[in-house]
This record gives structure tokens, C-alpha cells and sequence, in this order.
């Protein structure tokens, strides 16, 4: 009987780290400045938040069949934070952004890389972000114009000798 509650008590162990394992390697932050204090005088204006599906595909470094799965692997699209942020407007004027790729749908289609051989893996990854978009900078305020030299009551003669 203590056997038995040994093996559960393993098995639960094993199960929260091989979830929390998982975890740690399927989400990642590209971007988190919600803590960053937004510029002084800069007024929101919307805010811009969404979700997609990208395809974040990896193919080994060493493309040779069965010798793939021993190679480390290269994102084909890699999914940066500029790019997912551009939907909201220029990046001088996104405050509080926050961009994090969940790479979960990744685990089960790990098949792909098995039937490739080890040269390639399908992964499907749901990109979310979220910003604060704030009103443009005001421009800047002429400078004062440069008034042009008083024109004189007579109109100047010059005097050039011909040759």
C-alpha cells in the first residue's frame, strides 16, 4: 500500500513539472513595458489589443533526415514585436505595449517533426498583444520669421566702367 502512494505522489510530481516545464518553454514575452511611465504630456488617444495565429514553423540547422534530430533548430518565421505592433500605428506613438507568443500548440504537433524525419516542425503559435496608442507629438513651433532688410527711400546707381 505505501508503494502504491509512493508512485501516485511521483507521478503527480512528475506531471507538475513536465506541465510547468512545458509551460516556461511555450510562452514567451517579446516585449513588456506596461511598468515603463508613459511620456509626460502624451495623451491616449485608443487603445489597441488582438490576438492571432502565426506560423512559427523550425527546421533544423542541419537539414539531413534522421541526422535533424539530433540538430538544434531555426525559427523559418520568426515573429517579432515591431512586426505584430505595426497594426496599432507608428511605433513613436505606442505606450504600454505588450507582445507574448504561446507556442502550446506546438507540443502535440511535434508528429510533423517525426514524419519529416527531424528536418522540419509545423508550429502554430497565437501571438497576442496589447498597447496604448497616444495622440502625435504637436509640431514644433515656427521659428520667428526673419524680417528682410529695410528697402532704402532711393534706389542705389552702382557704376561699372566698360572695358
Amino acid at each position: 500500500m505505501n508503494v502504491n502512494h509512493i508512485g501516485k505522489g511521483a507521478q503527480l510530481a512528475a506531471t507538475a513539472l513536465l506541465l510547468s516545464g512545458c509551460t516556461a518553454l511555450t510562452r514567451e514575452v517579446l516585449v513588456d513595458e506596461r511598468a515603463r511611465p508613459t511620456p509626460p504630456n502624451a495623451t491616449t488617444v485608443s487603445h489597441c489589443s488582438g490576438s492571432e495565429w502565426q506560423d512559427n514553423s523550425m527546421m533544423a540547422l542541419v537539414p539531413i533526415p534522421i541526422i535533424g534530430f539530433g540538430m538544434p533548430t531555426q525559427q523559418t518565421n520568426v515573429i517579432t514585436a515591431d512586426d505584430v505592433l505595426s497594426k496599432c500605428g507608428p511605433p513613436d506613438r505606442l505606450v504600454n505595449r505588450k507582445v507574448e507568443v504561446d507556442r502550446t500548440a506546438c507540443v502535440p504537433t511535434v508528429l510533423t517533426r517525426v514524419i519529416s524525419f527531424g528536418v522540419w516542425q509545423w508550429c502554430p503559435a497565437n501571438v497576442s498583444w496589447d498597447a496604448d496608442v497616444i495622440a502625435p507629438a504637436p509640431p514644433p513651433e515656427p521659428a520667428a520669421a526673419v524680417a528682410p532688410p529695410p528697402t532704402p527711400d532711393r534706389e542705389i546707381l552702382s557704376y561699372r566702367p566698360s572695358q
